[in-house]
């Protein structure tokens, strides 16, 4: 009988084995793609997962398609994503990463779909948005974004009665900085251009876009830490020179 002992030990044992293994792979396979990573931050940052759990992030860490970034009233975060494009949120922003695909050797592949439901950002494109522009999309409530290569700060102003009290008082909606290049706003009141030192605003999703006569009030100020460089050689955007590119604004 103690053979026949040992055999069904064994046996369990590599069913277990086999479990264990399945279990593993179903969970990679479930896990959603890395699409960049955190590499600068001053403060409390939150991702809110596609399956609804939360998780604070920190200086290297990753960030998933799916996630919905969170900064705090006070917090400037610089994600860097793999195709080395970056996004700084400011304070009180949500942006949720909905599809973030990029291979080198794979460019019917690309994809950057992303979605500003508040607060706002400052974008620089990377290797996506030179050789894919049309794969690039930043969605707010008053206009979608698409990239082709630039510099440019998104900001949405909400209603005054949503506002931080510090917040001067603007009209609500969604206001642009181009730095560099170009970008054309359209939505359905009609649509505009704006070239590098130009500012922009959209009040609605149908009403038109126009061109503002000087700073409306725009402010993007992070720490100095984060225009220095960083590891790899690579610097942030503000800490960057202009460069020829532009992108248009669906």
């Amino acid at each position: 009988m103690k053979p026949l002992q040992k055999c069904t030990a064994t046996k369990l044992a590599g069913h277990g084995l086999v479990l264990a293994s399945l279990w593993l792979a179903a969970a990679l396979a479930l896990a959603a793609p890395v699409a960049g990573t955190v590499i600068q931050l001053n403060g409390p940052l939150m991702a809110r997962k596609a399956d609804g759990t939360a998780k604070v992030l920190s200086i290297k860490s990753e960030v998933e398609n799916g996630d919905t970034l969170v900064t705090e009233k006070s917090t400037y975060a610089l994600v860097r994503f793999i195709d080395n494009s970056e996004i700084t949120l400011r304070p009180g922003s949500t942006l949720t990463i909905e599809n973030f695909s990029f291979d080198s050797g794979k460019q019917e592949a690309d994809r950057a779909q992303f979605n500003l439901v508040k607060g706002g950002l400052r974008s620089v494109s990377g290797l996506l948005g030179k050789r894919s522009k049309e794969k690039f999309e930043l969605k707010t409530p008053a206009a979608t974004i698409g990239i082709r290569g630039t510099l440019f700060v998104a900001e949405i102003v909400a209603p005054a009665g949503k506002l931080p009290a510090a917040q001067a008082p603007r009209a609500p909606g969604l206001y642009v900085q181009v730095l560099d290049g170009m970008i054309h706003l359209n939505n359905g009141g009609g649509s505009l251009s704006f070239n590098a030192g130009q500012f922009g605003f959209t009040p609605g999703a149908a009403l038109p876009p126009v061109v503002l006569p000087q700073n409306p009030g725009m402010q993007f100020n992070p720490p100095p830490i984060f225009n220095t460089a960083v590891p790899g050689g690579k610097t942030t955007a503000s800490n960057q020179a202009p460069r020829a590119v532009d992108c248009e604004v669906r």
